[in-house]
């Protein structure tokens, strides 16, 4: 198991590269290149140049995160043909640069929907916060407003400007598609890009849908452990994974997020673990990593990773805000840094239980 940190360069995070080195057990970053459109090629020299500075730093940069899927690709429109051929060679630039894992996710329209950025917990912390009737009662525009206007001046993957334009007539289209045709198109990107990712030996990991269940009408498809099993099944290459998030499965309440972990492992490069509260089966905050502040057994999750010899790669996923740190909604430093420390405490504990009794 590698412990990473996800972090944003360019002057576009609060979070340093030595903070990070300095994080106990933390070897490396998840990281992106934000400002190249979605669909357009990662320039291998950009890449290359970016690795050199992580490893300058004495981090690895073994995991990229948000290669983003071009909505044309999604829809199965006759232009995705070029999109994908764009992303192979992003892939192959990739590989240049010694990335093993990439992170990406087949989301129509929203990546990810909260309505709250910066909302108040009782100790005075503030965290990422969903409300399902408060998101229903936003409109597609003003949604992206509010994402964008909480985002305290940083980027927000999955919420880039150049998209919000096309998001009332994309979630339009997607009113008479059907699951069906979804599945069909992921399959065609995978049966497409997974040769590419044989080819240069990296792992490719999707995220799950966060939230887990309908919104806007779109569909959902990354969701539950059946939905994962027909994706796997798409195309059965070991390099064919999911990154496993635990707070995106977790936010429904029926997912036994122990459970999936030991079904899938072999099929998991990547895992985002984090903690959430729940309010009612569709409202929750996101809560400290600590088992006890959410509804997630954190002992539980790390020991299902452990016992089923999990050897990629965690990050600790989204934090609070605490300490009265101004950052990236969700990627400060402190409650980041806690939840590394707090989940590599937990690794180590069920690794000297697990050696004493044998």
């Amino acid at each position: 198991m590698k412990m990473i940190l996800r972090w944003f360069p360019y002057g576009d995070d609060s979070v340093t590269l030595q903070q990070i080195r300095q994080t106990p057990g933390v070897t490396g970053v998840a990281t992106m290149i934000p400002q190249i459109p979605v669909g357009e090629v990662w320039p291998a020299e950009q890449l290359i140049a970016l690795r050199d500075e992580v490893n300058a730093a004495g981090l690895e940069m073994e995991v990229i995160e948000s290669v983003n899927i071009h909505e044309d690709i999604k829809k199965g429109l006759p232009t995705r043909d070029r999109y994908i051929e764009n992303y192979i060679k992003t892939m192959e630039n990739l590989a240049k640069a010694g990335v093993k894992c990439l992170c990406y996710n087949f989301m129509p329209v929203l990546d990810w929907a909260r309505n709250e950025l910066d909302h108040p917990l009782p100790d005075g912390s503030t965290a990422l916060s969903y409300r399902h009737e408060e998101v229903l009662k936003l409109d597609p525009s003003h949604f992206a407003d509010a994402m964008l206007g909480g985002s305290r001046g940083y980027s927000l993957p999955g919420w880039e400007p150049e998209r919000m334009g096309a998001m009332a007539a994309d979630i339009e289209f997607y009113q008479s598609f059907t699951t069906e045709q979804y599945w069909a198109n992921m399959k065609y990107f995978l049966d497409a890009v997974i040769p590419t990712a044989e080819k240069y030996d990296i792992h490719m990991g999707i995220h799950p849908d966060d939230p887990p269940w309908p919104l806007y009408g779109l569909p959902k498809v990354i969701t539950c452990a059946e939905n994962i099993r027909t994706f796997l099944s798409l195309n059965t290459s070991p390099y064919n994974g999911i990154t496993l998030c635990t707070g995106s499965l977790g936010s429904n309440i029926h997912n036994d997020i122990p459970a999936i972990v030991r079904e899938f492992a072999d099929r998991i490069p990547f895992a985002h673990i984090r903690n959430i509260k729940h309010h009612s089966p569709q409202d929750f905050d996101e809560a400290a990593h600590l088992s006890s502040c959410g509804d997630l057994d954190m002992f539980e999750i790390v020991r299902a990773f452990y016992e089923s010899g999990f050897d990629g790669y965690i990050r600790p996923d989204h934090g609070r805000m605490i300490w009265g740190e101004q950052a990236r909604p969700g990627y400060g430093l402190y409650d980041r840094a806690l939840g590394a420390t707090y989940l590599e405490g937990l690794w180590e504990a069920i690794d000297k239980m697990e050696k004493r009794g044998k």
